[in-house]
């Protein structure tokens, strides 16, 4: 265990070491990947500013489930975000097996060297707006923090889990690139109050592909609007990650090589 935390902390040293070196780039990007993640606060704004808003919820309701979604989301790129591209990328150029000689578990590996700080800014980004959000909200009791931080951790598993299934994908399908980008448009169900979907809608995007606890699920736990069954989709969620960990070193073992 120490050896591998002492990986992890390595490759996030690099990375930080290399967006040191070139600042430039590392303020443009962040600022680039911070407006793309915005976009949907602003719509909100927009969207209560001309007078609608979406039934039952408040501005800064709906602003803290956005704010929630783009902190999960800018955390799962910072660590595990590169999962698919990497994975790929060694299939296709017949380099994967430099991955697998090494001497660690050649998952783990590549979780740890695709830390992308990069990301910083859309978490920084997410926070400000979530503690405005939750000024406006009212205060939350420590059960319901203690709910928030089981539901937010869920939604980190139920995206490193995608992860893990997408990056599986590319050693029988190697030009996969279209699935990362349907998968981001089913996520974006995550960013919006549920219950302004249909009862589908709902249940897919609670127990099928539970997207919902990306953003939302948080969110009622600390607006105090949690109900029983989003805890139920925790057990969704746990088997999500157990299930792309499965389907990826499953896949690892039927790999053959560029030769096989």
């Amino acid at each position: 265990m120490k050896k591998y935390l002492m990986i992890y902390k390595e490759s996030m040293r690099v990375s930080i070491a290399s967006a040191a070196t070139y600042r430039a780039n590392f303020i443009l990007h962040s600022i680039i990947t911070l407006l793309g993640n915005i976009v949907f606060p602003l719509v909100t704004l927009l969207i209560y500013g001309s007078g609608a808003s979406f039934e039952g919820w408040s501005m800064y309701e709906v602003l803290l489930i956005q704010s929630i979604f783009t902190m999960s989301t800018g955390l799962s790129n910072m660590f595990f975000g590169g999962m698919v591209w990497n994975t790929m990328e060694h299939v296709r150029e017949g380099t994967f097996e430099t991955v697998l000689i090494k001497p660690v578990d050649c998952m783990f590996y590549l979780l740890a060297t695709n830390f992308g700080i990069h990301s910083f800014g859309v978490v920084a980004g997410g926070m400000v707006v979530f503690i405005i959000s939750l000024v406006h909200v009212g205060n939350a009791t420590i059960v319901m923090w203690l709910q928030f931080l089981l539901l937010f951790l869920m939604g980190l598993f139920v995206m490193l889990g995608m992860e893990l299934l997408m990056a599986a994908t590319s050693f029988k399908w190697v030009a996969n690139s279209r699935i990362p980008e349907m998968y981001g448009s089913v996520r974006q169900f995550g960013n919006y109050p549920q219950t302004i979907f249909n009862k589908s809608i709902i249940y897919l995007t609670s127990f099928i592909l539970p997207v919902g606890m990306i953003g939302f699920f948080p969110a009622s736990a600390l607006l105090g609007r949690l109900e029983w069954w989003m805890l139920v989709s925790i057990f969704p969620c746990i088997l999500f990650l157990m299930l792309g960990i499965w389907v990826y070193r499953y896949m690892v073992r039927l790999y053959e090589g560029v030769g096989g």
